[in-house]
Protein backbone atom coordinates (compact mmCIF):
# COMPACT_ATOMS: atom_id res chain seq x y z
CA UNK A 1 0.00 0.00 0.00
CA UNK A 2 1.65 3.22 -1.44
CA UNK A 3 0.75 6.36 1.41
CA UNK A 4 1.57 8.61 -1.43
CA UNK A 5 -1.38 7.91 -3.65
CA UNK A 6 -3.65 8.91 -0.29
CA UNK A 7 -6.15 11.13 0.67
CA UNK A 8 -4.63 12.96 4.14
CA UNK A 9 -7.03 11.73 6.41
CA UNK A 10 -6.46 8.59 5.14
CA UNK A 11 -2.93 9.01 5.72
CA UNK A 12 -3.53 10.36 9.08
CA UNK A 13 -5.63 7.21 10.39
CA UNK A 14 -2.52 5.32 9.47
CA UNK A 15 -0.46 7.24 11.33
CA UNK A 16 -2.42 7.04 14.49
CA UNK A 17 -2.96 3.08 14.22
CA UNK A 18 -5.80 1.73 15.65
CA UNK A 19 -9.34 -0.30 15.51
CA UNK A 20 -9.77 -1.58 11.88
CA UNK A 21 -11.56 -4.82 10.14
CA UNK A 22 -9.49 -6.78 8.08
CA UNK A 23 -11.07 -9.32 5.78
CA UNK A 24 -9.13 -12.29 4.45
CA UNK A 25 -9.63 -15.32 2.40
CA UNK A 26 -10.48 -18.41 4.41
CA UNK A 27 -7.88 -21.19 3.51
CA UNK A 28 -10.53 -23.92 3.56
CA UNK A 29 -13.18 -22.45 2.61
CA UNK A 30 -12.07 -19.43 0.15
CA UNK A 31 -14.62 -17.35 1.28
CA UNK A 32 -14.01 -13.67 2.66
CA UNK A 33 -13.56 -13.73 6.57
CA UNK A 34 -13.92 -10.36 7.94
CA UNK A 35 -12.74 -9.35 11.49
CA UNK A 36 -11.74 -6.54 13.89
CA UNK A 37 -8.70 -6.23 14.91
CA UNK A 38 -6.39 -3.38 15.90
CA UNK A 39 -3.26 -1.55 13.76
CA UNK A 40 -0.41 -0.10 14.75
CA UNK A 41 2.40 2.40 12.94
CA UNK A 42 5.79 1.50 14.37
CA UNK A 43 8.56 3.40 12.63
CA UNK A 44 6.18 4.27 9.44
CA UNK A 45 5.18 0.41 8.77
CA UNK A 46 2.54 -1.01 9.45
CA UNK A 47 1.61 -4.30 11.71
CA UNK A 48 -1.64 -5.74 12.94
CA UNK A 49 -1.54 -7.98 16.01
CA UNK A 50 -3.96 -10.00 17.72
CA UNK A 51 -4.20 -10.67 21.68
CA UNK A 52 -2.57 -14.14 22.79
CA UNK A 53 -5.21 -16.52 24.30
CA UNK A 54 -7.57 -15.43 21.19
CA UNK A 55 -8.65 -17.16 18.19
CA UNK A 56 -6.28 -16.55 15.41
CA UNK A 57 -7.30 -17.97 12.27
CA UNK A 58 -6.83 -15.08 9.94
CA UNK A 59 -2.98 -16.05 10.99
CA UNK A 60 -3.65 -18.75 8.93
CA UNK A 61 -5.65 -17.54 6.35
CA UNK A 62 -3.11 -15.23 5.70
CA UNK A 63 -0.19 -17.70 5.73
CA UNK A 64 -1.94 -19.12 3.22
CA UNK A 65 -2.78 -16.32 0.81
CA UNK A 66 -1.37 -12.89 2.24
CA UNK A 67 -3.48 -10.67 0.28
CA UNK A 68 -6.34 -8.90 2.65
CA UNK A 69 -8.22 -6.15 2.71
CA UNK A 70 -7.65 -3.66 5.33
CA UNK A 71 -10.97 -1.05 6.29
CA UNK A 72 -10.60 2.23 7.96
CA UNK A 73 -13.22 2.40 10.65
CA UNK A 74 -13.69 4.87 13.26
CA UNK A 75 -14.29 8.49 11.54
CA UNK A 76 -12.18 7.42 8.17
CA UNK A 77 -13.23 5.23 5.85
CA UNK A 78 -11.32 3.25 3.19
CA UNK A 79 -10.99 0.13 2.12
CA UNK A 80 -7.15 -0.98 1.08
CA UNK A 81 -5.89 -3.78 -0.33
CA UNK A 82 -3.33 -5.29 1.40
CA UNK A 83 -0.37 -7.55 1.76
CA UNK A 84 0.86 -9.62 4.88
CA UNK A 85 3.78 -10.60 6.19
CA UNK A 86 4.12 -12.97 9.24
CA UNK A 87 6.96 -11.96 11.50
CA UNK A 88 8.20 -15.10 12.94
CA UNK A 89 12.01 -13.83 13.25
CA UNK A 90 12.49 -13.37 17.19
CA UNK A 91 14.46 -10.19 16.69
CA UNK A 92 12.14 -8.55 14.33
CA UNK A 93 9.10 -9.31 16.76
CA UNK A 94 10.91 -8.08 20.01
CA UNK A 95 11.90 -4.90 17.52
CA UNK A 96 7.74 -5.00 16.61
CA UNK A 97 6.30 -5.95 19.78
CA UNK A 98 7.85 -3.58 22.68
CA UNK A 99 6.22 -0.27 20.88
CA UNK A 100 2.90 -2.19 20.20
CA UNK A 101 3.36 -2.96 24.43
CA UNK A 102 4.20 0.38 25.16
CA UNK A 103 0.85 1.73 23.12
CA UNK A 104 -1.54 -0.38 25.04
CA UNK A 105 -0.44 1.94 28.62
CA UNK A 106 0.54 -0.72 30.06
CA UNK A 107 3.73 -0.96 32.24
CA UNK A 108 6.34 -2.21 30.66
CA UNK A 109 8.51 -3.77 33.55
CA UNK A 110 4.94 -4.76 34.70
CA UNK A 111 3.97 -6.56 31.40
CA UNK A 112 7.61 -7.86 30.70
CA UNK A 113 6.59 -11.45 30.62
CA UNK A 114 3.54 -10.60 28.30
CA UNK A 115 5.71 -9.20 26.03
CA UNK A 116 8.86 -11.83 25.82
CA UNK A 117 5.84 -14.51 25.59
CA UNK A 118 4.74 -12.57 22.48
CA UNK A 119 8.05 -12.18 21.21
CA UNK A 120 8.18 -16.38 20.78
CA UNK A 121 5.40 -16.40 19.05
CA UNK A 122 2.45 -16.44 21.45
CA UNK A 123 1.57 -13.46 20.11
CA UNK A 124 0.61 -13.51 16.08
CA UNK A 125 2.17 -10.19 14.42
CA UNK A 126 2.10 -9.43 10.45
CA UNK A 127 3.40 -7.12 8.53
CA UNK A 128 0.90 -5.43 6.45
CA UNK A 129 2.09 -3.71 3.72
Amino acid sequence: MSTAQLDQPIRDALERGGRIDITTKGRKTGEPHRIEIVFHNVGGRLYISGMPGFKRSYIANLAADPHFTFHLKDGVSADLAATARIITDEAERRAVLIPIAQSWKRGRRRHHGRVESAVRGDHPTASAG
